[in-house]
């Protein structure tokens, strides 16, 4: 018998979770051009199996028209299948953008930010999960012993990753139980989020084919460390060159970078919804616990909703092109696609409307009192799942870019999916996640 290689035609859904249709490699070079069929209820299948009630029922049919540029395959050898899929935007049959993608929401502030304001976002996504094939061991944190427990899990998943042609950065055993991090090179819009949809998959495959499992849940146990996910961006002119930084400011930042971070930083609140997406994801977002718990701007604070990063090599360096943000009210179980497009849309809105350069946060805003925030603007981030949800749905300001259809089925599916995890005591909800990522 010959073997017959599959190659998977995915999106990353409302939920995170990538799912698809394959056919023979064979067919690669025709379905590139027509792609595969789709179903808008699909997208309402949630992370934990039930599908949330569907706006489309059983009706519609959509299809997945794949990005070439995005096609990953990796040889794993003779005795595995290759891993083979591409990402796709969700479109009608007559080729228009069905607005309830993600990756086409993306694709639509990006769009927006260039044609108002000349600008492109370049991002990389810094990732932390489990590897579950390693004991759980105390003082394991960034130890070398911790690193050589994972044995050739990480030589392997690193060589995936390079197969894939993505720029390596660092692999380190992290502070939490089983807990390791995987640092790439950053990329320009929709691709930067496309990077992260193979950084994860390709970590779940060679942890499967090394027999273990590698999970991104937000959060192993209620009393443990988060796995976060943290965006780092910078924007860019016309011509590719940094906009970020002015030196004649006391943080270096500039008009335009200020106006961007002061407008993701007033609705932090309401686009966590978007970027923390699961019920436990809010066990993590909590003060104390090196994760964002409000939305203040932090000069290398990485307890900040998003932190001026720090420039490396001395007098040399470009600072100019060193200098950038980092978004840290995020995780896995949200696809990239919205974290990205949220960040874009919150940031665009800051630059249409001219904010002004937002003032840095000294210490920790729970230890300042409520007048000392207030000043500043700031305010708590929602302190579970239903509750960003609300914020998220009051908001107008954004309605244009997320669009009406989309923010519609991200409430229902996500406001089902709360429902399911409401009865479960938070030990079983994280052990649901741990499953489910």
């Amino acid at each position: 018998m010959t073997p017959e290689e599959i190659v998977m035609i995915c999106t990353s859904d409302l939920s995170g979770q990538v799912r698809g249709k394959g056919f023979p490699v064979s067919d690669l070079e025709s379905r590139l051009v027509k792609g595969i069929g789709w179903t808008p209820t699909n997208s309402m299948i949630t992370a934990h199996g039930p599908i949330a009630p569907s706006p489309w029922g059983p009706f519609g049919d959509l299809v997945l028209t794949p990005a070439p540029e995005t096609r990953v395959r990796v040889d794993y050898g003779s005795n595995h299948a290759a891993e083979h899929f591409v990402m796709a935007d969700i479109m009608h049959l007559d080729g228009t953008p069905w607005p309830v993608c993600p990756r086409g929401f993306l694709k639509r502030g990006l769009a927006a930010l260039k044609e108002r304001h000349g600008l492109t976002l370049k991002a990389a996504f810094e990732h932390e999960f489990l590897y579950d094939a390693v004991e759980e061991r105390p003082n394991a944190s960034y130890a070398l012993d911790a690193f050589r427990r994972q044995d050739r899990f990480a030589e392997n998943y690193l060589g995936a990753l390079k197969q894939a042609g993505i720029e390596l950065d660092t692999f380190m055993p992290e502070y939490g139980p089983m807990q390791y991090e995987v640092t790439v090179g950053p990329a320009v819009g929709v691709a930067a989020a496309d990077q992260a949809v193979a950084v994860r998959e390709l970590a779940r495959g060679t942890a499967f084919r090394e027999g273990g499992r590698a999970s991104f849940t937000p959060i192993l146990r209620p009393d443990s460390v988060g796995n976060g996910v943290h965006v780092h961006f910078s924007l860019r002119n016309a011509n590719g060159a940094p906009v970020n930084h002015d030196a004649k400011h006391p943080q270096g930042m500039s008009k335009t970078a200020g106006a961007f971070v002061a407008g993701i930083l007033e609705k932090l609140p309401a686009i966590t919804a978007l970027t923390a997406a699961g019920s436990i994801s809010y066990l993590r977002l909590t003060p104390n616990r090196w994760s964002a718990a409000y939305n203040n701007l932090g000069f290398r604070d990485r307890e900040a909703g998003v932190r001026i990063c720090p420039v490396f090599g001395g007098a040399k360096a470009d600072v100019a092109e060193q200098f950038h943000f980092e978004y840290r009210a995020a995780d896995a179980a949200a696809s990239p696609y919205l974290v990205l497009g949220a960040i874009v849309a919150a940031g665009l809105w800051g630059l249409d409307k001219g904010f002004r350069i937002p003032a840095v946060c000294e210490g920790a805003p729970q230890n300042m009192t409520d007048e000392q925030r207030s000043n500043m603007g700031i305010v708590r981030l929602p302190q579970s799942l239903e509750e960003a949800l609300d914020r998220f749905e009051g908001d107008e300001d954004l309605a244009e870019t997320i669009g009406a259809d989309l923010k519609a089925a991200y409430l229902a599916h996500k406001r089902y999916e709360a429902g399911i995890m409401r009865d479960l005591s938070p030990e079983d909800q994280c052990m649901r996640y741990r499953a489910a990522y």
